[in-house]
């Protein structure tokens, strides 16, 4: 007799069999197909004052983004700030804004000190700001307005734990946004392995999300390492085609644990190939399950050089479009993205970036 250990056993029949055998609406699948996220207009902006939160993004910007190829939005929202007066109309008016200039939304909570994991009054919180959010999307088209559960959850050693909580969030958001496609995402930071693990829900009309920073001794900079040389961090190669050659640029600096890392980085041999087998990983669990999978976030550090981050960009970018992923850039305030400085700055979206994404510059077309 074959034994099913009883935390499988919970979530299989929790979540089903693991194929939800159903996508959702092709249109909805079509729309996400090209994306930035606007990582700071509703998540640490500069002024969070509601008049200045209208004013973050103006028109023109937008229409940038529509003529570049752009899809949709990506909005991160900070739950503390969606409860401060006004903040919510202004998050109405952006997202009404956005889609009338053709751009889908995705609109995602970004708790910055939240512990899901252990803290039951932070999953409570969660609950909350759903009941605050849903009710809102609730007057845009379902077409164009998709809730993401969460960014980023952690749960590095409870995958099954996430799936319970992810599950009774979405049940929550049914209940307001019955017709709504929603997106859900694995444990471990939204990784691909935590996309792995996950067991799909039994509901179709929800779309699954993984993030890529792979590998963050090149993308960030081995951020993640306190004191590190970020200034020779920044030579390394990608693709790298010679471990040797690459190992070479170690010898630029004379602190021992970045050279070290950098000869880490190198001997790992990333290069496009190995790159696109990682994507393809998130690629086969979505042909396995029969499910749609969104690539929700990927960037590399523009102090990176520029050779290794374009070269990035468009392998991760092209890896993405060969196994049907859609896919957004974080982002379009962010230095592993345009890094743009909106309100009142220039939104010039650099073309080199854009040409790695496979888009149009929109300033030639006018």
């Amino acid at each position: 007799m074959i034994r099913i250990p009883a935390a499988l056993l919970a979530m299989v029949l929790l979540f089903g069999c693991g194929t939800a055998g159903a996508e959702p609406p092709a249109d909805r699948v079509a729309v996400l197909r090209r994306g930035i996220n606007i990582t700071n207009w509703f998540r640490f902006p500069p002024d969070s004052d509601p008049a200045a939160l209208r004013g973050y993004l103006d028109d023109a910007a937008m229409r940038d983004l529509a003529q570049a190829g752009f899809s949709f939005v990506r909005l991160p929202v900070q739950p503390e700030l969606l409860g401060a007066p006004g903040v919510a109309a202004a998050l109405a008016d952006a997202i009404g804004r956005l889609e009338r200039h053709g751009l889908a939304v995705i609109v995602t909570p970004h708790p910055a000190d939240w512990h899901l994991e252990h803290v039951p009054a932070d999953r409570a919180r969660l609950a909350a700001f759903w009941r605050t959010l849903a009710p809102l999307l609730r007057h845009f088209d379902p077409r164009m307005t998709f809730p993401e559960v969460l960014n980023e959850p952690v749960f590095a050693d409870a995958p099954a734990t996430w799936a319970t909580l992810q599950h009774q969030i979405l049940s929550d958001i049914r209940v307001i946004l019955p017709g709504s496609t929603a997106v859900l995402t694995g444990a471990d930071w939204g990784s691909v392995s935590g996309l792995r693990a996950l067991i799909p829900e039994v509901d179709a009309n929800v779309i699954y999300s993984f993030h890529l920073y792979e590998p963050a001794e090149l993308t960030a900079l081995g951020a993640y390492r306190a004191g590190l040389d970020s200034s020779a961090m920044a030579q390394l190669p990608f693709p790298v085609t010679d471990q040797t050659a690459c190992e070479a640029t170690a010898q630029i600096t004379a602190d021992q644990p970045t050279a070290g890392l950098m000869r880490f980085y190198c001997a790992q041999q990333w290069d496009v190939a190995k790159l696109a087998a990682r994507i393809a990983e998130a690629g086969a669990w979505s042909h396995r399950n029969h499910v749609v999978v969104l690539a929700g976030e990927f960037g590399a550090a523009q102090r990176l050089n520029a050779s290794a981050r374009l070269a990035w960009l468009a392998a991760v970018r092209e890896a993405c479009e060969r196994q049907g992923i859609g896919w957004a850039l974080w982002g379009y305030d962010d230095s592993m993205g345009f890094a743009l400085h909106p309100p009142g700055g220039i939104h010039r979206l650099d073309p080199q970036v854009l040409a790695a994404l496979g888009m149009r510059d929109p300033m030639r077309h006018k």
